[in-house]
């Protein structure tokens, strides 16, 4: 089946009620998710993802995937108005889409970064196609080692390519690792540090470990942190945005889509640095890079194009080769396993409705992304106007309910709060959590391709560089550790 022909057929997959009212419902919320600063897009995947048992595998990822991308545009709404980035991807947006909102210019400024977000989804999208043959005809050339030493690449590029010092991003990811060989071991038997606890014999459940790591750890840092200021003063009527205003953003829309394109199908990258990327080679291609900062329309239009086309792509390594480019993407992977889905380059052709209707599902839910953002930008402005302390509550219910859920235990939700503070303190000393999500959700994932590729070799571990690919990955995980390495050594030597 081609990319045409199987785009088609995922039309009819996800046009059925029953899954367009769930990309409906997803890419709402993710818009009110992006909306609102201290809820992020990942907190909510978390919540949502117990709810998801119940429906069909399409079904679920069309859902949470629309939360996720939903986001993405929400979080220009808040960046544009108030100048408070709703999730850290639209923190660029702020820098000229919040100067067009004060010189009376919003509804052309939402309107604009609305159309460049369907425009770099449209890109993004377009690459996911065309990377879709080339994966099919790498299944036939990985095994156990390969997987292994892919995995363990994502894993390094989540620590060292990542925010913050590299220590910290290492043992947080094992960290991650370690908190994954909790429970009893599904080939011998045997319960691994499990302190005694009968309740730990199962293991740690995804939901709990992301409801404490960023569900109770953000609501903290809202209740003891520093509160963003939110200002007022900016309407949302203004004049529409004139054929003079789209040809600018043509450019930067195009540049942004496949800059964020490439940059969400590597792991450790995503949106964030998409849109920095995009911005940063828009304000050097300009022949007035003065005006950035003031209100430029390709310093909103290209981070928008940007991480919204990352977001997207951001599903390709995850779908294809079990290795999660972002915490948000390790949840992804998590409810695949829930629904017996298993990644592969050859997922298209094993289960084409699920592949092809998520594909589909990215079209239709940017479509309608596109009819809901500015109709309701009133209803959002409104919303940003109540008080944080009153959304406190409702999300710590909402977190204590989808973890008691899980396997109806009072444990787990003691255990969310626990990981919840520890989670709290890591990121108040600069740790980043990701890599503690996506250690614990590939963890198991390596162990068992070490264990398969050494019992295929009768444990000769020359296996792990025989392969090409399989030296190829390792290598390039030297050279990276070697890079951050030396970029920490510069750090230290500036300071």
């Amino acid at each position: 089946m081609d990319a045409l022909s199987g785009l088609m057929a995922g039309f009819e997959v996800v046009l059925s009620p029953g899954n367009l009212w769930f990309c409906l419902i997803g890419v709402a919320l993710g818009t009110l998710v992006g909306v609102l600063p201290g809820v992020s897009s990942l907190a909510a995947v978390a919540m949502l993802l117990p709810f998801t048992h119940a429906l069909s595998p399409t079904a679920a990822l069309v859902l949470l995937a629309g939360v996720y991308y939903g986001s993405e545009y929400g979080g220009a709404i808040a960046a544009i108005l108030l100048n408070v980035p709703g999730t850290p991807a639209s923190a660029v947006s702020c820098l000229d889409g919040h100067p067009m909102a004060r010189a009376g210019r919003a509804r052309e400024a939402l309107i604009l970064s609305a159309g460049a977000s369907f425009g770099g989804a449209v890109v993004g999208i377009g690459m996911m196609l065309a990377m879709a043959a080339p994966l099919a005809g790498l299944a036939f050339m990985l095994g156990p080692a390969e997987y292994f030493a892919i995995m363990i690449f994502g894993l390094v590029c989540t620590a060292a390519v990542g925010r913050g010092r590299l220590a910290a991003g290492m043992v947080a990811m094992l960290a991650g690792v370690g908190l994954a060989m909790v429970g009893t071991d599904a080939q011998t038997g045997v319960a691994r540090f499990t302190l005694g606890l009968t309740e730990l014999r199962d293991g740690i459940p995804l939901v709990v470990l992301a409801m404490g790591l960023f569900g109770v750890s953000e609501v903290m840092l809202s209740m003891f942190g520093a509160l963003p200021v939110v200002r007022g003063g900016i309407g949302e009527r203004s004049a529409l945005p004139r054929w003079k205003a789209w040809r600018r953003a043509a450019g930067p829309v195009l540049r942004g889509g496949v800059l964020g394109g490439l940059f969400g199908a590597l792991p450790g990258t995503g949106p964030t640095l998409a849109s920095i990327a995009a911005y940063a080679l828009e304000r050097r291609l300009s022949a007035r890079p003065e005006c950035f900062g003031r209100g430029a329309i390709a310093g909103l239009a290209a981070p928008e194009a940007a991480n919204n086309a990352a977001a997207q792509t951001a599903f390709v390594p995850t779908l294809a080769l079990g290795i999660p480019g972002s915490a948000t993407m390790a949840l992804m992977l998590g409810a695949m396993s829930a629904h017996g889905v298993v990644p592969s380059p050859l997922l298209a052709v094993e289960n084409p409705e699920l592949f092809w209707g998520l594909m589909a599902s990215f079209v239709i839910g940017n479509l309608l992304l596109l009819v809901l953002n500015v109709p309701l930008v009133g209803v959002w402005v409104r919303i940003l106007r109540l008080p944080p302390q009153r959304l406190y509550p409702l999300v710590l219910v909402l977190i204590a309910v989808a973890t008691f859920g899980v396997r109806g235990s009072a444990f787990d939700v003691w255990a969310a709060l626990a990981i919840g503070l520890v989670a709290y303190g890591m990121r108040r000393s600069g740790v980043h959590l990701a890599p503690v999500l996506i250690g614990f959700v590939l963890g198991p994932l390596v162990e068992d391709n070490f264990r398969r590729a050494l019992a295929i070799s009768q444990g000769d571990f020359a296996i792990f560089v025989s392969s090409p690919i399989a030296l190829a990955a390792l290598g390039a995980v030297f050279v990276l550790l070697a890079v951050a390495v030396c970029r920490s050594m510069r750090s230290a030597r500036a300071a």
